[in-house]
């Protein structure tokens, strides 16, 4: 039996990821901040009798490692780092906080200990569970908005919060290779989720099906790649 971790499980693609993952016989540890209010995530577990909720704050190290702890001698074979933090936006909320000259730099560091520092720190704190197990992955969602070379104005944090943690990730996977443990880098594309908000066009159940053939396929070679949900290579 395989064994997937998903944080930010409660909602948007983390949500779909443990309907599929858990749909296809995957054991599931699902992870979120407040499962008393995760209704649509109880009620999953509820029915599949697969899905271990836990609660976790993603941006809290002790409390990773307090969950490494409880989940010791469980081999998980995908690690997936869901969780994200967008930032204020300009566009939909009126916000200005992440545009140059109105930047908020305690909202920056909330976004970058989400996005870079809790990947990094859940996939120290969990190496071993994966280094045990048959598939041995560790997954990160990223952004093609953390392109260098595509990049356009604004979204100062979520850029440089995604841009931060692919290099993260890259680096990660040289290091972890002897290990044979592969890293995958994967932008989602824009979903129609809180997150990518109304005018986005692909439904989070098409984006993670490829999402996860994508990393079902991620191996020693192509560890490390930064890859669209659809298979194309994204430049960094």
């Amino acid at each position: 039996m395989s064994t997937v971790l998903i944080t930010g499980a409660n909602r948007g693609l983390g949500l779909e990821f443990v309907r599929q993952y858990e749909g296809d016989g995957w054991d599931v540890i699902a992870c979120c901040r407040e499962p008393d209010d995760a209704d649509r995530l109880h009620a999953i577990a509820d029915e599949a009798g697969r899905v271990r909720i836990e609660a976790l704050d993603v941006s809290d190290p002790a409390a990773i490692d307090a969950l490494a702890g409880r989940l010791d001698g469980i081999a998980i074979d995908v690690l997936l780092n869901n969780a994200g933090m967008f930032g204020p936006r300009v566009q939909a909320e009126h916000d200005w906080r992440q545009c140059f000259g109105h930047f908020d730099y305690d909202i920056w560091q909330r976004v970058l200990a989400v996005n870079l520092l809790a990947p990094m720190k859940l996939s120290e704190a969990f190496v071993t569970h994966v280094a045990a197990s048959e598939q041995r992955r560790i997954v990160v969602i990223s952004s093609a908005l953390a392109s260098i070379a595509a990049t356009e104005p604004g979204n100062y944090f979520y850029r440089t919060s995604k841009a931060a943690v692919n290099m993260a990730m890259a680096t990660l996977a040289l290091d972890l290779k002897p290990q044979g443990i592969s890293v995958g880098i994967f932008c989602p594309g824009w979903v129609a989720t809180d997150m990518g908000g109304r005018g986005a066009t692909l439904k989070a159940a098409d984006s993670v099906a490829s999402l996860r053939q994508l990393i079902s396929r991620l191996s020693p070679d192509n560890s490390g790649a930064f890859t669209r949900y659809n298979g194309d290579p994204l430049s960094w």
